[in-house]
């Protein structure tokens, strides 16, 4: 069995592979390309799980990045327990093969308590007194000290948030180096989100987008030097391909004004109540789970879903099956917007009433994803000032809130998570792997193509 390495290269397209990513265009020319048929919905947790196990969101669980758990009556977003995924994964069918293979698992997620022999994944310490210290978990868990040691402190401050950029992407391309020359692994999955940043920020058709496709393809032609020096193969795949979009859908609004949210005044602000609310969406990208508390009320949030413009499909439990998301985490309906729309999370509707977490990067409270966290609040005068003085605050053991992230959901100018209509905006798996028929596969396609390219 050879040795490989996959470089999870997120938000990559045909569409984007030209000029400006000369490494990349010359490893397709000269290697193989797929486009990717996406798994719905085309977001990174389901993403991942569907190409590490082979299977649709109904047989692993993971239907996006976020869900509302109806028995403890919360919702979760962004969590790391690889048990989360059910399922074999890559990984360990390769060792039915070979006992001895061994992998290490880079920045992909749900990356805690795996079954990989080595993993590096974002996580912060969250102290009782309310201040949130950067940081990564390893496994095993000496690999935290040891590789901070070498290579210093993760940039956590550019994996997400305002400053997020290509600075995570370089740490993480090093830690895969690092993870080589110490223990040889013979599967090395790589995480790269340099793109995934702008692409969401300015969208796909600014022109500024040329500079970060050569930033990460500079990263990429750096790390397939050093591994084919090291007669290693190299793959290079894609999560999804994000789009232009220019309107914002917020469905919690609208559930509010029809009277179905249950929102709590909690000193001032306007905090949703999930569990008592009749009807309610976690929204995610292009995609959004609404879960019906009140089945009286069912046909009329049906109803309510499809008039909200730039929604494109509503499915409910019995049309779940067919896009592969009938499984219990999934909403009562689950609504994909347009490729030129988003779905918002915002339930307030006077922004004095926000709540505290809404103009902070805090990506487990709030009730969906929400990418205007890449942005500062540009209302606010000498913002960056008030940012260094915030930090001063934190470094002095001192309580502080960093709000700095606007309210504007209109900012945001790239989105994904449903179907893009034109294939040169799907994701691609690019490499030396067995010949396909045709251009496309699906989502649940890569797993066999993968575990053959590591068998031979």
């Amino acid at each position: 069995m050879g040795r490989t390495v996959i470089l999870n290269v997120v938000g990559l397209t045909p569409g984007l592979i030209g000029e400006q990513t000369p490494v990349l265009k010359r490893l397709a020319e000269t290697t193989r390309q797929v486009r990717i048929r996406p798994v719905l919905p085309a977001v990174t947790c389901t993403a991942q799980a569907t190409y590490l196990t082979g299977r649709s969101p109904s047989g692993h669980g993971i239907v996006a990045n976020g869900w509302f758990d109806r028995a403890l009556c919360e919702h979760h977003f962004w969590k790391q327990s690889n048990r989360l995924v059910e399922g074999e994964k890559l990984w360990e069918t390769l060792r039915k093969t070979n006992p001895g293979h061994t992998c290490a698992k880079l920045f992909w997620w749900f990356n805690m308590w795996s079954t990989a022999d080595w993993g590096i994944t974002p996580r912060p310490i969250y102290c009782v007194d309310g201040r949130k210290v950067f940081d990564v978990h390893a496994n095993p868990l000496s690999l935290r000290d040891e590789v901070k040691g070498d290579l210093g402190e993760f940039p956590f401050r550019a994996f997400w948030g305002p400053g997020a950029g290509l600075d995570s992407s370089k740490w993480i391309a090093e830690s895969a180096k690092w993870i080589e020359r110490r223990h040889e692994p013979q599967l090395n999955l790589v995480y790269l989100p340099h793109l995934d940043y702008n692409l969401q920020r300015l969208g796909p058709s600014d022109p500024a987008i040329g500079k970060d496709l050569l930033e990460i393809d500079t990263i990429v032609g750096d790390l397939l030097s050093f591994f084919c020096e090291r007669g290693i193969q190299v793959l290079v795949l894609s999560e999804y391909g994000i789009t232009d979009v220019s309107r914002v859908i917020y469905p919690n609004r609208v559930f509010r004004e029809r009277g179905w949210l249950q929102v709590k005044d909690e000193l001032g602000l306007d905090m949703l109540d999930c569990g008592a609310s009749r009807a309610f969406a976690i929204t995610d990208h292009q995609v959004t789970h609404v879960y019906v508390n009140d089945e009286s009320i069912r046909d009329k949030v049906r109803e309510a879903l499809e008039g909200m413009d730039g929604v494109s499909s509503v499915h409910d439990r019995s049309s779940l099956s067919g896009i592969g998301l009938d499984h219990e985490r999934s909403g009562d309906f689950v609504a994909f917007s347009d490729e030129d729309a988003w779905f918002a999370y915002y339930h307030w509707l006077d922004d004095a009433k926000a709540p505290d977490f809404a103009r902070c990067v805090d990506v487990h409270r709030k009730y969906g994803y929400d990418p205007v966290e890449l942005f500062l609040d540009s209302s606010q005068p000498f913002i960056k000032g008030k940012i260094l003085l915030k930090l001063l605050k934190k470094k002095l053991g001192m309580r502080m809130l960093m709000d700095v992230i606007p309210l504007d959901a209109g900012l945001v100018r790239g989105s994904h998570g449903t179907l893009p209509a034109n294939s040169s905006n799907w994701p691609v798996l690019i490499g030396d792997f067995p010949e396909q028929e045709g251009d496309c596969i699906d989502a649940t396609e890569v797993q066999p193509i993968l575990l053959e390219a590591c068998l031979n």
